[in-house]
């Protein structure tokens, strides 16, 4: 799931990644914006005020929102600047430490909420961004572009545009392709969604306020290490494999 890159990844691998991450950015987008009336997994909505106090000539007012895109921005570097120097130093699973670190973010905003009133809350926006940013970014790089969990805007125009070409079958003949991103595109959106209503009831309904923010990041932490183990649990089998096909070539 996290492992696997370029022309090793299937559908089945980016349904897996694309249905825990999509979940994981709805929880933090409805408790960003819950606790802080801010979006916190894209930054569209933020450009389009920042232009707004722009024009009206309030330069002081709009930083925070340049802000907030300059911290998404920066999540998205920082993780790619990981992967990267994993990459070059041949490290295999390249996306551990980009996945830790947005769970460290999550973990800390979550439980310093027990002890502690955010007098700063534009902070707390800025660091759920930069959290955002870098597991866009590495969702990105796995899936080589092909899923993207923490907004829906453009995945809802890439179904629009799918849907479309449904009707066109002599103009695009791989129909099994193209049903595999429908298919991907509405698990997203759906687990977003899911994300999104669990984590508000969770903020909301059972007073979990930003300790919703641990939830997703045990599904983080779990999904990586269980996606570890189970690769663990693959090699050791193919090693035990070839070891009882080269046993009775030998004793030929």
């Amino acid at each position: 799931m996290f492992r696997h890159q370029g022309k090793s990844r299937t559908l089945k691998h980016n349904l897996r990644i694309a249905t825990i991450l999509s979940f994981v950015a709805g929880v933090v987008n409805v408790s960003g914006y819950l606790a802080f009336k801010q979006l916190t997994t894209n930054v569209t909505g933020h450009f389009a005020l920042f232009i707004k106090d722009v024009e009206h000539l309030e330069f002081w007012r709009g930083t925070i929102y340049f802000i907030y895109i300059f911290s998404f921005l920066c999540g998205s570097f920082i993780s790619s600047v990981l992967i990267e120097n994993f990459k070059a130093n041949k490290q295999l699973n390249v996306f551990v430490w980009p996945t830790l670190l947005e769970c460290l973010i999550l973990i800390s905003i979550g439980a310093l909420s027990n002890f502690v009133t955010f007098t700063s809350p534009n902070i707390i926006v800025c660091l759920l961004l930069l959290a955002m940013g870098i597991q866009n970014s590495f969702v990105t790089k796995i899936s080589n572009a092909v899923v993207r969990t923490t907004h829906l805007t453009g995945l809802f125009t890439d179904l629009g545009i799918d849907l479309s070409q449904l009707f066109f079958p002599k103009l695009h003949h791989n129909r099994e392709k193209l049903k595999s991103n429908i298919k991907l595109r509405i698990f997203i959106i759906l687990f977003f969604f899911s994300g999104g209503l669990i984590g508000g009831f969770m903020y909301s309904e059972l007073q979990f306020k930003l300790n919703t923010l641990l939830i997703a990041a045990i599904i983080l932490i779990v999904s990586l290490f269980f996606d570890d183990f189970r690769f663990k649990i693959i090699k050791t089998k193919r090693k035990y494999t070839r070891r009882t096909i080269v046993k009775p070539n030998l004793n030929l």
